[in-house]
């Protein structure tokens, strides 16, 4: 009889699967799920930084839940990692497969998407219904999805249990790209810096290398944590504690929590400006590792002042930090600020005397949408507002939430600019964009482009004007969602044409941006950055007339005008040589950007974040954007954070205006919309004219650092250096590169560019530091 049954038990085990069974889940130790696109590559790149070193207690466990068993080469991997991660055969849409995985109990799920799918938006459609199979079978699942599209984040908002409250979270790709690559327009290499700030990196500089890459690999071993600041802040202002931390414990203190008055969600505030700190407050800090942040929690004024290594600001046996801790009620920074901002004007000119100033008293925030609805406020407007509110003749300048500039919308050929049309319009210190498309290339979302640089809190005549290089064909589709955004030019021509990039002054432009919605082919992926590519390298060896319109070289006036009388033409002086023309390129492949500089000495195999385009700020590839799903899970507001530095100021509020596809609503402005200007941005400040001149002068960081913040309330958050300090041998290159954070004693030079936080300007002086030359 046994033996009788013995082939068919060898057929039972032969079928059985080898990645079966269920998750057994180990007692007060947790896990997340993995799912969506899951390969090799993408899960490599998601270990290599989730598991990383600098990471404090990543005691979780990773479990992958795929449809398809592993190839040999994951299986190496799942083997290398055995303790840590765990594989499971499965789909997410099986209720009985989430139960294998212990989906209920998982700390979150993660879902990846294809980044290089040629169908972006059925890709995005597949991961909503894996999300809404999760929140099916568990409401309580905390997810963070990666999307690729902007337009597709409106369908999450229609599952009934999605909630960002409770730490669900979306990762949209392709508002990010663009968003950083937006932020780059208005200071070069940002881009750079923010995505070496939130992946997790370890530098070794070596004696070796170049000075200058040296420079650069120890600002990418900086990232962004989260500490509770310690009692001894309490009371300080923003300004105080960060010229502390940085000082003192040799931190860089970002943003601060923000708790409101009528006790609504936290907010993120950005280098606010003149409010005082509640006991506990959480900062957001920039740093090489979660170890060195504790400083700001345990530092103890009556026991470290007089410290003055800050590696011996260890934890103190003063009671203090027992007994404070939760004791003092937190004080919202909307109702403590008494006295107008400081403003940059005060320090440069005398004060007018016209009487008392309008103040507003709303702080800067990432949430707007949810800001203090009851604050009483005087009314706070610039000077092309300066009339009464009266809603009948107030014209709509704003959208509804008063976080983006607006225009009625026009029609694309209201827009439109033939090559003579582009030639006769004085076009400077404008973003060219280069976009190669086919008609029925997928959408890109050229929104996600264009609204950081209408965000509310620039001036209207600060606004870059942005002309777009392309297929007319392909622009009408996305125009619905430009056509409330003021100053946007169409120009229907080929961004690899020298005579349309000569028509649009392109060597004038304070950014020339190249990208392509172009589908990867299957059969070579590694040709799908060609276009790119080829208008790249075009541009670079085009050659300019640079007899009209530009400043002499050795013109240092700061109010040397243009032949129209225009301030503008200070933003950049124009180029002669199309390799000077400030150019950032999006790329697909990683490996395809050892074709961009064609003087780096770059191996095949290099990272993409050692390279030389990189670190200079001049190629961006969507895949540094894969560790934002682990810093995301780590640290919920380190996303919040981002996503406000880089998309000028989106809200949740705002998110659901767009999620009914009319496009942005202008609306009136009232004292509570127009509060939501009061918030900072990025800047680029150079050393080599202006009141920060000195500086450059041999001087060091720490005395930028702090004058910078006392005189100005700007934050100063890392340099863009030239390669090449000393432009005086013959390959001397006018390249620059991106220092995140430089060490408190670094040397200045007088050819460096500060990146900085800027406050608001409610008014703009005659030198304003919006206007310096970049």
């Amino acid at each position: 009889m046994f033996a009788a049954c013995i082939p068919e038990i060898f057929d039972l085990i032969g079928t059985r699967k080898s990645y079966g069974g269920n998750y057994m889940k180990e007692p007060n130790r947790r896990h997340i799920v993995v799912c969506g696109h899951i390969t090799y590559e993408s899960v490599l790149h998601f270990l290599k930084d989730f598991l990383h070193e600098d990471r404090e207690d990543v005691d979780v466990e990773v479990v992958f839940l795929h449809r398809s068993e592993p190839d040999l080469e994951f299986e190496g991997l799942l083997k290398r990692q055995h303790t840590r991660v765990k594989y499971f055969q499965g789909s997410l849409m099986n209720a009985m497969d989430l139960e294998r995985a212990k989906v209920h109990d998982a700390d979150a799920c993660l879902v990846l998407a294809n980044k290089y799918c040629p169908d972006p938006d059925a890709e995005d459609a597949a991961n909503i219904m894996r999300v809404i199979s999760m929140k099916n079978y568990c409401e309580e699942s905390r997810i963070i999805i990666q999307l690729m599209q902007y337009h597709n984040k409106a369908y999450l908002l229609n599952i009934p249990s999605w909630d960002w409250k409770q730490g669900d979270d979306v990762i949209c790709l392709a508002e990010l790209k663009l968003g950083f690559i937006a932020q780059s327009c208005l200071a070069p290499g940002f881009s750079t810096m923010m995505a070496n700030l939130f992946a997790m990196r370890s530098f070794i500089t070596s004696p070796d290398m170049a000075a200058w890459q040296n420079d650069y690999l120890q600002g990418t071993g900086c990232e962004m944590y989260t500490e509770t600041l310690s009692p001894s802040f309490s009371g300080m202002t923003f300004s105080q504690a960060s010229e502390l931390c940085f000082v003192k414990l040799k931190l860089l203190l970002l943003a601060i929590e923000v708790k409101p008055i009528d006790g609504g969600d936290t907010k993120i505030s950005i280098n606010p400006q003149s409010s005082k700190m509640p006991a506990n407050t959480v900062g957001f800090f920039i740093a090489q590792s979660a170890e060195e942040v504790k400083r700001a929690w345990f530092y103890c004024k009556a026991c470290h002042e007089d410290v003055k290594d800050e590696n011996l600001i260890k934890k103190c046996k003063c009671k203090h930090l027992a007994n404070k801790t939760g004791a003092t009620p937190a004080t919202p920074f909307s109702a403590a600020l008494s006295k107008p901002l400081l403003n940059i004007k005060n320090s440069v000119m005398a004060k007018e005397e016209n009487g008392s100033k309008p103040v507003m008293n709303g702080r800067p925030t990432n949430k707007p949408a949810d800001q203090q609805k009851n604050g009483k406020m005087e009314v706070g407007i610039a000077d092309d507002q300066a009339k009464d509110f009266d809603f009948a003749k107030t014209e709509m300048k704003y959208d509804s939430t008063g976080m983006f500039h607006w225009t009625p919308a026009r029609s694309i050929e209201d827009c439109i600019l033939d090559r003579n049309q582009a030639a006769m319009t004085v076009l400077n210190g404008h973003v060219v964009v280069c976009l190669f498309a086919d008609p029925d290339s997928p959408l890109i979302g050229l929104r996600n482009l264009v609204m950081p640089l209408r965000a509310s809190n620039f001036h209207y005549h600060e606004l870059k004007h942005v002309v777009i290089v392309g297929a007319v064909d392909y622009i009408r589709r996305e125009w619905k969602t430009l056509q409330n955004l003021p100053k946007i030019s169409v120009l229907n021509g080929s961004p690899l044409s020298r005579a349309d990039l000569r028509a649009v002054n392109v060597n004038l432009c304070d950014m020339c941006v190249i990208l392509s919605a172009k589908v990867p082919s299957n059969d070579d992926p590694t040709l799908a950055d060609k276009e790119a590519i080829l208008a790249s390298l075009n541009i670079k060896a085009m050659t300019f007339d640079d007899t009209i319109g530009v400043l002499n070289q050795s013109s240092n006036a700061p109010d040397a005008m243009s032949p129209l009388g225009s301030p503008i033409v200070l933003h950049r002086k124009g180029s002669v040589y199309g390799s000077n023309v400030p150019m950032i390129t999006e790329l697909v492949n990683d490996s395809n950007v050892q074709f961009l500089d064609q003087d780096d000495d770059d191996d095949p195999d290099t990272e993409l974040y050692l390279t030389q385009p990189f670190a200079c700020g001049t190629a961006f590839a969507v895949s540094v954007l894969d560790s934002l799903m682990s810093t995301t899970y780590f640290n919920q507001n380190a996303l919040t954070l981002i996503r406000s530095l880089i998309t000028g100021g989106a809200t949740p509020e705002l998110e659901i205006i767009l999620a009914e596809g009319a496009g942005l609503r202008g609306g009136y402005s009232t004292p509570d919309t127009l509060s939501h200007r009061d918030r900072c941005r990025v800047g680029q400040i150079s050393l080599s004219d202006g009141p920060l001149a000195t500086f450059g002068e041999g001087r060091k960081y720490q005395d930028l650092f702090v004058a910078s913040l006392r005189n100005y309330g700007m934050l100063c958050i890392g340099l863009y250096r030239l390669r090449d300090a000393a432009l005086t041998t013959v390959d001397a290159t006018s390249k620059r590169y991106v220092i995140t954070n430089p060490p408190f004693d670094f040397g200045l030079l007088p050819t460096d560019q500060v990146y900085v936080l800027l406050p608001f300007e409610r008014k703009q002086s005659r030198f304003s530091f919006s206007e310096t030359e970049v």
